[in-house]
């Protein structure tokens, strides 16, 4: 671990995107332990830029308070990409949009590292001796990279889901960058789980024009605003095909795919939600207990910890007390 006073590191914004910002509260409590407590996580980064701590150290730097730097090795951009999204999908703060747009990526990334690897690789047939310097015949450098249903399960198994939900989720995490690419600031809003919206309708708003999507959002605000709780896509569709407000929009007719009606309210989902995302807390909970030896952690980040926990089991024991009083 490197030790400094106030370096200047990288920010790569598409590392960046892909940390769920923090809540003003949140913001501002971490500020505050970074102020009384001192900066006592490194910030980790790869090859100079920051996979891990963007908050961190804009608060250091605006306050002046040093920080260590840990340089962790990835053999990739992609690599570095799918350990940020393992990372972040142990936070138990995090959208269930977000939720599936980090398992997507995640698969997405590791993908391509294995296809990457197998270009590389040296199998069976090469020698293993790495002082004997024999020619090895190119055509059997090659080694199998694991499939894409072998990816998926691993992922699935970590995130205690199945395997055909994770690929599911990764055609919602290429729709959302097509989102994210016409009109950032409605991907950062779906993501933050400010509106409900389908997988299939997140699928069909991907094809629409920018302007489109945001008429589409602009509805889904106004339902918002009127307490409703899901409008009909129907209606905006045959807007948008009849060409309404296109003499204001200079837009023409949306061709391509329709926007189907949005789904019955379902009265579960959230609990749904919830209950599939529990289980990752509480693998991500043993996992640090079992990794971490707690005689040499200190005491700031057992007060850190600690604090969160008492919140965790704050909202656990309200919500266990609300469902059974209902």
């Amino acid at each position: 671990m490197e030790q400094s006073s106030i370096p200047v590191l990288e920010i790569s914004p598409q590392f960046k995107n892909l940390i769920p910002p923090l809540t003003r509260r949140e913001y501002r409590q971490l500020e505050q332990n970074l102020m009384e407590d001192g900066c006592i996580d490194p910030i980790i980064t790869w090859q100079g830029v920051i996979v891990d701590g963007h908050n961190r150290y804009e608060i250091c730097h605006k306050h002046n308070i040093p920080f260590q730097v840990m340089e962790m090795e990835f053999e990739c951009q992609e690599e570095a990409v799918a350990w940020i999204c393992s990372h972040q999908l142990g936070r138990r703060n995090i959208t269930e949009e977000t939720r599936k747009y980090l398992i997507g990526m995640q698969y997405e990334s590791e993908k391509t590292v294995n296809t990457k690897r197998n270009e590389a690789g040296i199998n069976q047939y090469t020698y293993s001796d790495p002082d004997e310097e024999i020619p090895v015949d190119p055509s059997r450098r090659k080694v199998e990279a694991p499939s894409g249903h072998k990816t998926a399960k691993r992922i699935a198994d970590e995130h205690h889901i199945a395997w055909n939900t994770v690929q599911k989720y990764a055609t919602y995490t290429k729709a959302m960058e097509v989102i994210a690419a016409k009109t950032p600031d409605v991907a950062s809003r779906i993501l933050a789980g400010r509106y409900k919206i389908s997988h299939n309708n997140i699928m069909e708003m991907a094809n629409l024009s920018p302007e489109n999507i945001r008429r589409v959002i602009a509805r889904v605000e106004a339902s918002q605003q009127e307490q409703t709780p899901f409008f009909q896509y129907k209606r905006t569709r045959q807007e948008l095909h009849s060409g309404i407000g296109s003499e204001e929009q200079g837009d023409e007719p949306v061709p391509g795919p329709t926007i189907k009606d949005m789904p019955e309210f379902d009265p579960d989902a959230e609990m749904t939600s919830l209950a599939l995302t529990v289980p990752s807390w509480a693998s991500t909970i043993r996992r640090t207990q079992e990794r971490t030896n707690l005689k040499f952690v200190t005491p700031g980040a057992k007060k850190n910890l600690m604090a969160a926990l008492a919140d965790l089991t704050k909202s656990v024991f309200d919500l266990a007390t609300a469902l059974k009083e209902k």
